[in-house]
């Protein structure tokens, strides 16, 4: 079920700097270097498989662009902020 725009704003509370772009809940992330940006990458695959759940991304260099929407619903749902939380988790992991 798609989130409605009070529970989005809730819940974008909770999460660290993502924001609505285009209709869909985005973040830039920004690494050391190309390595540990893929790894994050890597990383956030792994994750997004188990889920079946899967970003819209792109990366250049050292800079991972991610934009969540649940497509069969045709809008960013509770499955968006799950996966954008555990992201979040893996580059905390990655950075520290």
């Amino acid at each position: 079920m798609i989130l409605s725009n009070k529970q989005l704003n809730e819940c974008l509370e909770e999460l660290n700097d993502w924001s609505i772009v285009d209709e869909k809940l985005s973040k830039s992330f920004k690494f050391a270097n190309f390595t540990q940006a893929f790894g994050f990458m890597t990383q956030v695959a792994i994750t997004s498989e188990a889920m079946d759940h899967h970003p819209e991304w792109s990366n250049v260099y050292n800079k991972v662009e991610i934009n969540l929407i649940t497509h069969s619903e045709g809008g960013i749902t509770k499955l968006d902020i799950e996966l954008a939380k555990k992201i979040d988790t893996i580059s905390s992991s990655i950075k520290s």
